[in-house]
């Protein structure tokens, strides 16, 4: 059994907002089934489909996250008007995505309000 919570799912004007608190400060393969399960169901259930992805407590995580993070963009990248984006990188995350090019494929936010204005359904 995991101790760590589940990652909290929030509604703001027509966007999924998946905040990782300050226990995945550290997403190395322990605490990944938890975090895992629940953006790719979000990812696969939110509707309208736009996701923003809150990492601004996460300081590292691996290429484990980084599958999991392609398989909920390539889940919403399918559907009509799907949309996925991050918010809240720290340096050495940012580095990561900016060395792997993912930044050509995610829309990157500063902060989740910044994402939700961008994203909105208006």
């Amino acid at each position: 059994m995991s101790s760590y919570r589940k990652p909290v799912i929030s509604q703001r004007d027509g966007v999924t907002v998946i905040s990782l608190g300050s226990e995945y400060k550290n997403l190395d393969e322990r605490g990944l089934d938890d975090v895992k399960s629940v953006i790719l169901d979000v990812s696969t259930t939110a509707d309208p489909p736009i996701v923003v992805i809150d990492l601004s407590h996460t300081g590292f995580f691996g290429s484990a996250f980084i599958e999991i993070l392609f398989r909920a963009w390539n889940r919403l990248n399918s559907k009509d008007n799907g949309k996925f984006c991050i918010s809240g990188l720290t340096s050495h995350c940012r580095e990561v995505i900016d060395v792997t090019h993912l930044d050509s494929l995610w829309m990157i936010f500063e902060t989740i309000d910044d994402a939700v204005e961008a994203l909105a359904q208006k």
